[in-house]
Formats: structure tokens, C-alpha cells, sequence
């Protein structure tokens, strides 16, 4: 369990907000005479800046209180609402899905303060955590990425496929939240400008490589970077190698990537185009020139084109198709670093002394207003931590493993005792195998944990875990991870709510 000396001499006052928590937080209405507007992209950032704003800030939040800021796309009401916007807070760390950045780049006023709260947050007192992805694919789990800083607000690099020489076609897309693909590169149709798609530097994402015969492939792609003010500059090229069926062979002499998590890659800075892949005995990561590697795509990834209309651009229904999956459903976009820091309440701390900072530089008259609030607002976080806590301490420790939607809680483990068994990430366009399901349910018995927690906002994808729930006879409850909900409506009440259901459905009577 984490050990915080300065919460051990919690105040009267903090004990006295602890018992009225409910009453301490939450949405305050916003005021007429509001000194600032404040845009925020999620609602627990917008929660954070009321509690330190008051009367003097007007809040609204780009991803609606129960929306995936992962995958939310802004609306053009959202766009105006940036527009009015004095300071824009967002918590950084690649969490909010880039059309979010963008859009704000875009529209907000130059003048306005962009802050992305998390990519300072250890200079408030917080703390970050390397984001760990491991999902055991049988097959190579393949992504994108661009490494390298593109000077300039809101720069992007896209990536274009220019040619393809192989058997088949080949096509990469992306498969949302709802089951939808969006197509990035189709070579059935000839190479062009839509053969392409942007990311932010320093990102990452998952995607679908599909293949529809056997043989060799030779994908040549290229780099550019883009800025708001049109500006683009290509920066580098490469081809990279695919072999695809177990009949065919690699060149001599070329390392083989055939499992584990690796991207293809493009370096802005050094225009250096490569397969980027992770270590698994040292946890780091090796670099392999794009002429040096070949991506392994054996018989075991073959499976047959959907039914369903939205997938005709891959062939005709039933067809055979050698496929490696993005693994994550929806929209993916992330860097190195675990964002969803908010979890461990100690970095609530921090996120809300960074928010005060940057009030009182936006609205200095505001100091004494902005210092008061935070003041008392950190009291009640601190009540809140010490809540958590003496809650989690409850839970036995063989019962100490969480089994979610999605992962969102490395930071609530690290900080009270939790371990992460497993989180469930579906392949998209198909029903999970046999094996696939045996392995859940060999988790959740292997890990005997009693219950297993869903996101309420992430019901797409629960399924799964909740069949094989009921079929291994555990509880199933909720947690909540990037948003609110339609029963918790501020932060407070979320790790409250948090700690209560794990307390109540890992404890000893669940």
C-alpha cells in the first residue's frame, strides 16, 4: 500500500469535508460574471477547474460527461465553444483523440493558454507511469508510429502509401467503437492522397493489415510533416517487407518479426523510416531499418472477408484474408506514457495545482479566489486519498487483481495495492474464438478473482467479459476510467464510487 506522511495529519476540516464529500464536490453553475471561459476536452478536467475557478471561471468540456475521449470526434458546436475560450486545459499524454487537439489548434483563440495538464505533472507533485501494452497475440501485433518533435502548434505527420508490389491487394484500416472500418490505405484502387493519415508526434496507433493472397509484399510509404499554417515538407521513405502463408519464405539473412508488438515507423527529425519494436526481456525497444526486417504474417492469421456490408472494400463475403489485428477496438492513438493519471488521487493533487497556476497567470485579479478554493479543494482530495486507502485495505490480498474494460487503472493498482490481471480488447470484425474465450475464463479461475469490472461508457465491448463472467460464475460491477456517468457526476463521486465497488466485490463477502 502507497504511504503519503503528509495525509496522516489530515485537518478537522478535511475529516469534516470527508463526511459531506458528496457536498464538497461537484459542478458548480456557472456564473454570468465569470472572469474566464475555460474549455476543457474532458469532464473530469472540467470538474477539476470548477473546483478551483468558482464563480470567476464558466467550464464546458469538449467529450460529453459519459463519452471515450480516446474516440470522440468534436462536433462543430464544440468547435464554437472553443472559439470563446480564454484558457484551454486538456490532460496530454496523446489521451484525447487527435481530431480533439486539432480542432482546438484550430479554433481557440492564439492568445488563449493551451495546457496539457499531464505532460507537467511531476512538476506539481505528481507522478507518471510508462504505459505497458501486452495482450499475447499469436500473430505480430502491428501498428503505426512517428517519433521525433515537429515544431509548431498542433503539427501532424502523415504518412502516405505510395506502392505496392506483391500478390494481392493489401489494405490498412482502422475498426471504431461501434464495429465501423475507416479505410487509410486500399491498394485495390491505385495509390493516392487518400492513401494516407496523420498523427501527432511522438504517437502511436493500432491498425488492421490485410492481405488477400499469399506471397510476398513490398509497401513503400513516405513521410511529411504539416502545420496549421499550411506548411508541409517531406522528410523520408521506405519499404518494408511483409511475407505472408507459411509456403512463403524470407530473404536470407533478414530478421524476422513474426510476434510481439511492433510498429512501422517513420522519425521526423531524422527521416529515418524503420520497424520500431518492443524488447520483451529488457522492456525497451529495437530499431530495425525498413531493408533489414521482414513482417511475418503466417497461416494462423488467416481468416475469411465479413458478411457485413461496411467490409466489402476487403473482397467478396467469405473470401480468405491473412489479417493482423489491431487487437484494441476503436480509435488508439497514445504515446509512452500511461495518461489516465487521475486515477491515483495523489495526481488529482497535482492536476489541481497545475490548474491553479494557470488561473491566476490568466486572471491574476482572481489570485486570492483561485488560492482559497485550491486550498480547500486539496483538503478534500487528501480526505478523499486517505478514503481510498482505508477502503482498498479492506480487500484480501489474494482478491487484489482487477479484470476491466479497457487500461485505464495502472495508476488506481500502483498507488493502493492492485495488481491488473487483464483487460479485455477484442478483435474487431469478429467474434472472440473458442480459444480466445478459454483464455479469458482461464484468467479469471487462474487469478480466482470474485468479480470482474466494466466501464459503464464502454458497453461495446463488454460483451465478452460479461459471458464469460456469468460462465465462470463471478460477480460482474462497475468502475468508471476516462468519464462520468448518468449516477457519478464529479471526480470526488467518482473515486468514491471506485473504491466502494471494488471494496464491495473483491472484499471478503463478494
Amino acid at each position: 500500500m502507497r504511504g503519503h506522511p503528509r495525509r496522516t495529519t489530515a485537518t478537522a476540516l478535511a475529516m469534516a469535508c470527508a463526511a459531506l464529500i458528496a457536498g464538497c464536490s461537484g459542478l458548480q453553475p456557472a456564473s454570468s460574471d465569470a472572469a474566464l471561459t475555460v474549455s476543457t476536452t474532458t469532464a473530469i478536467i472540467a470538474d477539476l477547474v470548477e473546483q478551483v475557478g468558482g464563480d470567476r471561471v464558466d467550464v464546458t468540456s469538449i467529450v460529453p460527461r459519459n463519452g471515450d475521449p480516446h474516440s470522440y470526434e468534436p462536433s462543430p458546436g464544440d468547435a464554437a465553444k472553443v472559439t470563446e475560450a480564454d484558457v484551454v486545459f486538456s490532460n496530454g499524454l496523446l489521451l484525447e483523440e487527435p481530431g480533439i487537439m486539432k480542432m482546438i489548434h484550430n479554433n481557440a483563440p492564439k492568445s488563449a493558454p493551451k495546457i496539457e495538464i499531464a505532460d507537467k505533472l511531476e512538476q506539481y507533485g505528481g507522478t507518471v507511469m510508462k504505459l505497458e501494452e501486452d495482450l499475447g497475440l499469436d500473430v505480430l501485433w502491428l501498428g503505426w508510429a512517428v517519433e521525433g518533435e515537429v515544431a509548431g502548434d498542433g503539427s501532424q505527420v502523415r504518412t502516405t502509401a505510395t506502392k505496392l508490389d506483391g500478390p494481392g491487394e493489401l489494405r490498412v484500416y482502422l475498426t471504431d467503437m461501434l464495429g465501423r472500418p475507416k479505410v487509410y490505405v486500399d491498394s485495390a484502387d491505385g495509390f493516392d492522397e487518400e492513401d494516407s493519415f496523420t498523427l501527432p508526434p511522438e504517437a502511436h496507433t493500432h491498425v488492421n493489415w490485410a492481405f488477400s493472397e499469399p506471397g510476398t509484399y513490398r509497401l513503400t510509404v513516405e513521410g511529411r510533416t504539416e502545420t496549421l499554417d499550411g506548411r508541409a515538407e517531406k522528410f523520408g521513405s521506405g519499404t518494408f517487407t511483409f511475407t505472408v502463408g507459411d509456403a512463403t519464405a524470407p530473404p536470407k539473412g533478414a530478421t524476422v518479426l513474426d510476434g510481439g508488438h511492433a510498429d512501422v515507423a517513420l522519425n521526423a527529425e531524422t527521416g529515418k523510416v524503420y520497424v520500431r519494436a518492443d524488447a520483451e526481456q529488457s522492456g525497451g525497444r529495437t530499431r530495425h531499418p525498413a531493408e533489414d526486417v521482414v513482417l511475418n504474417v503466417p497461416d494462423r492469421a488467416k481468416e475469411s472477408v465479413p458478411k457485413e456490408k461496411p467490409y466489402g472494400f476487403l473482397g467478396t463475403a467469405g473470401d480468405e484474408l491473412w489479417v493482423l489485428p489491431q487487437a484494441v477496438i476503436g480509435k488508439h492513438v497514445h504515446g509512452d506514457l500511461d495518461p489516465h493519471a487521475w486515477e491515483d488521487v495523489a495526481n488529482a493533487e497535482a492536476y489541481v495545482r497545475r490548474i491553479e497556476a494557470e488561473l491566476i497567470k490568466a486572471d491574476p485579479e482572481g489570485k486570492v479566489t483561485y488560492e482559497k478554493n485550491t486550498e480547500t479543494y486539496l483538503k478534500t482530495l487528501g480526505a478523499l486519498d486517505a478514503e481510498v486507502a482505508r477502503k482498498l485495505a479492506t480487500v484480501p490480498e489474494r482478491n487484489r487483481k482487477l479484470i476491466t474494460t479497457h487500461d485505464a487503472f495502472g495508476y488506481l493498482a500502483k498507488a493502493y495495492g492492485m495488481e491488473i490481471a487483464g483487460f479485455v480488447v477484442p478483435v474487431p470484425n469478429r467474434e472472440p474464438s473458442a480459444a480466445e474465450v478459454e483464455e479469458l475464463g482461464d484468467t479469471i479461475r487462474e487469478k480466482q478473482v470474485p468479480s470482474v469490472f466494466l466501464e459503464p461508457n464502454l458497453a461495446a465491448r463488454a460483451d465478452v467479459l460479461k459471458r464469460v463472467a456469468q460462465d465462470e460464475g463471478v460477480g460482474i460491477c462497475t468502475i468508471y476510467g476516462d468519464s462520468f456517468g448518468d449516477k457519478v457526476h464529479d471526480y470526488v463521486s467518482m473515486m468514491r464510487h471506485n473504491a466502494n465497488e471494488l471494496a464491495k466485490c473483491l472484499g471478503e463477502g463478494a
